[in-house]
């Protein structure tokens, strides 16, 4: 059963993030911005000027105190220890703004928006230092661990990309629609006309191996090497389109969320994790089986066309309302999925121990 965080917001909660310190920051529609100890007491409440609704709040890695929300195309840096006036603004997003990432070295800040855009902001010099682009409503965008010039993202284009803040141009771009037109693989009922709009990504605290979620229900998972990335695994997350992805700092436990109002704990190690050991080895298997199918631009091969037959859910939660967000804390020393959906309260489940 959930417990629900509840008198923290009057509308829709759309966004989670958690503190390195276990605060919980959610934002809602119409600029309502809460904050949440870890026994669920609200600890802070913002309303943010314009009524812009939130749509994505996230805490500095580095200081936990210093929380960063968007909120129309505007982003609003906050002190947690005084939840008033935002201390800095930055407008460099011309549309609403879906998504804010950090880089683990606290120095470079990431925003993507309704336009395809992904402006990435220098926070020691407050002037933006890249714009990137997708060619459609980019949806997530979020820096590699361990890898602080290094980013991917994601959009309604339904096109996966890597970027070095070294380059304007993407690195690797892998088209998830060109994808299905190769493997010609059937959805499921339900599912005929729904094509892979990228939702959200999230990447392994390893760096180089993240997940995406989809509008056509699957979670696809991929290993960057180098300058590019392949897939590793793919699988029917959902029965309608997969709003989340989470993967949490242990292993290679992946969270997701969707919009058929469950929320599933995946273990995807034994796809991923002895390749992990070797990158190369991983390598020379790929190229062995290249006879199969090849790649061509990003076009990915048919390597694991079939290993979602192979993956199944450690932990299914019927939520039985479309999820918003996702994200984890401790409490007591437990692990706890928090849940941001149509309501304005935030559901709290338990997860097994590893």
């Amino acid at each position: 059963m959930a417990v629900k965080w509840t008198s923290g917001h009057s509308s829709s909660t759309l966004c989670l993030n958690v503190s390195t310190e276990g605060l919980v920051a959610a934002g809602a529609e119409r600029g309502e911005l809460t904050l949440w100890d870890g026994r669920g007491t609200p600890a802070g409440h913002l309303q943010l000027p314009q009524a812009d609704d939130v749509t994505s709040v996230v805490f500095s890695p580095r200081c936990p105190t210093r929380l960063y929300t968007s909120h129309g195309e505007t982003i609003s840096l906050l002190d947690v220890r005084s939840l008033k006036e935002p201390t800095e603004r930055f407008h460099v997003n011309e549309e609403e703004v879906n998504c804010l990432s950090v880089n683990e070295t606290d120095s470079f800040l990431a925003a993507a928006d309704d336009s395809g855009a992904i402006k990435v902001i220098d926070l020691e010099n407050k002037k933006v230092s890249r714009s990137l682009r997708h060619s459609n409503i980019c949806s997530s965008v979020v820096f590699r661990p361990q890898r602080p010039q290094s980013l991917v993202s994601c959009g309604l284009d339904m096109q996966v990309k890597l970027w070095s803040l070294q380059k304007t141009r993407p690195l690797w771009t892998t088209n998830l629609q060109e994808c299905e037109a190769e493997e010609d693989s059937p959805q499921p009922a339900g599912q005929f006309f729904n094509p892979p709009l990228a939702h959200s990504l999230s990447v392994a605290s390893c760096g180089n191996i993240f997940g995406c979620g989809a509008q056509d229900g699957k979670v696809r998972i991929f290993r960057v090497t180098g300058v590019k990335f392949e897939r590793e695994l793919e699988f029917h997350g959902h029965s309608l389109g997969v709003s989340q992805v989470l993967f949490m700092p242990e292993a290679y436990l992946l969270l997701t969320g969707g919009n058929d109002g469950k929320v599933l704990l995946w273990d995807v190690s034994s796809g991923i994790g002895k390749q992990q050991k070797s990158p190369a080895k991983s390598l020379q298997r790929r190229k062995a089986q290249a006879h199969a199918a090849t790649r061509k631009d990003g076009k990915l091969n048919k390597v694991a066309s079939d290993e979602h037959a192979r993956v199944s859910p450690k932990l299914t939660i019927e939520h039985g309302e479309k999820v918003n967000w996702i994200s984890c804390t401790e409490i007591k020393g437990s692990k706890r999925v928090l849940v941001a959906d149509q309501s304005s309260s935030v559901s709290v489940y338990p997860l097994p121990e590893p």
